[in-house]
């Protein structure tokens, strides 16, 4: 049970819904879940999972509710939006290839873990300094709590879906 707590509850440190600082929280989670999937002393496949899932939820909720709302905003560019789109498609396809490592710890599994953690870095430092620093300036808070709630809501419904799993990964990375 505390698999699920931890993965799907809301954030509890400060109860902001700043679609802004929801976005940065899971971001702050997918580095912890990177560091456990680098130890061998953790259980990283239980680490995987949760990112799997975490990954393909955020991801989705940012498509689906947060994207096409600052999409609106004139000074919030619209190439680095769908660029941001981009390199979810290249995170997804990176976790694809993790997700069908057959043995967790394997040099084949960490090589493929160092792509995954190179391609979701790299998105997430440019759509922090990018989009969210241009949401920050240019979204007013009530607009961005409002966002915030939608983001959660859809991520908390994709969570509840086993949407990490390899078969629904190979789906969307198919399509």
């Amino acid at each position: 049970m505390a698999e699920t707590n931890t993965r799907t509850a809301a954030p509890t440190e400060t109860e902001t819904r700043d679609v802004v600082e929801l976005i940065l929280r899971d971001h702050r989670r997918m580095e912890d879940l990177f560091r456990l999937m680098r130890s061998v002393e953790a259980d990283r496949a239980q680490a995987l999972r949760e990112f799997a899932d975490l990954l393909i939820a955020h991801a989705h909720a940012e498509e689906a509710k947060v994207y096409p709302a600052l999409k609106r905003y004139k000074k919030i560019d619209d190439d680095e939006v769908e660029h941001g789109e981009e390199e979810h498609e290249e995170g997804n396809k990176a976790l694809l290839a993790l997700l069908e490592v057959d043995e967790v710890g394997s040099d084949e599994w960490d090589s493929k873990l160092e792509e995954l953690v190179e391609a979701v870095t790299h998105h997430a430092d440019e759509e922090e300094r990018t989009i969210l620093n241009g949401a920050r300036e240019n979204v007013a808070m009530e607009r961005r709590e409002e966002l915030g709630e939608e983001f959660l809501a859809e991520r908390e419904r994709r969570l509840g879906t086993d949407c990490g799993s390899v078969e629904n990964v190979r789906r969307i990375v198919g399509s």
